[in-house]
């Protein structure tokens, strides 16, 4: 049964047009979804050559698939094992958030010692 020629343009210049949904600013899901599993592994690989724990990684990641970041993490593991990589320590703060909590414990500590210090010294 042959379909008629009208149906089968339209069929045509159907698809021409949903092939280019990006190109009209239609964002494709499976894409977006392909996409932020690729960020997440990327993020996950990146946290174990940082040597930052799996957990570490969930707790500054809060946005990202836990599954995909730990097959990230994972695949970099075994990688970084197989060829004895070394870890690299990030010389900049975790997260901003992390940085402050970090610069607030340093100062108690520090504010800590010195009056256990003075009350020692009073002794």
């Amino acid at each position: 049964m042959m379909l008629p020629r009208h149906s089968v343009l339209i069929a045509l210049f159907s698809l021409t047009l949903l092939s280019a949904c990006e190109r009209l600013g239609i964002a494709d899901p499976a894409k977006e979804a392909e996409q932020k599993e690729a960020d997440a592994r990327a993020t996950g690989s990146a946290c174990r050559h940082a040597g930052r724990a799996i957990e570490d990684c969930y707790a500054l990641n809060p946005e990202a698939s836990r599954a995909a970041i730990y097959a990230g993490w994972k695949e970099m593991n075994d990688y970084m094992r197989d060829n004895k990589i070394d870890v690299v320590k990030p010389e900049l703060p975790a997260h901003p958030a992390a940085a402050s909590v970090q610069e607030e414990d340093s100062a108690s500590e520090s504010a800590s010692a010195s009056a256990s210090a003075s009350a020692k010294s009073k002794k």
